[in-house]
């Protein structure tokens, strides 16, 4: 995915797991952030609520290789701009990317 991100013209720093994100110096800088639904210690979905919990409402982007509606409803509801299925579809991330750095953060499309 920092490949992805960095062929695609954006920066992007890439983390083994949640607690490295929310460890780092980086949280406070985030303008959009793209997590697996499913990590280890701490879900994708998780780690939103986490954020808006400690006051970080990140544009956040979740992608799966094990789409599931009620994770998936429960995601969005929470505020998750985008929730994506594996692989990715490019053309979906670009514009999850466009509505979270241009528009702050408000989809219309919650693939």
């Amino acid at each position: 995915m920092g490949r992805l991100m960095k062929s695609l013209g954006y920066t992007a720093e890439p983390f083994a797991s949640a607690a490295d994100f929310l460890a780092s110096n980086h949280v406070t800088e985030t303008t959009c952030l793209i997590a697996d639904v499913h990590m280890p210690a701490m879900t994708g979905v998780e780690l939103h609520r986490h954020l808006l919990d400690a006051g970080h409402a990140i544009p956040t982007i979740l992608m799966t290789a094990y789409p599931n509606d009620a994770d998936r409803v429960r995601a969005l509801d929470d505020g998750v701009l985008c929730y994506l299925r594996k692989p990715v579809d490019e053309q979906q991330l670009r514009q999850c990317l466009r509505a979270a750095l241009v528009s702050g953060g408000s989809s219309d499309e919650n693939f």
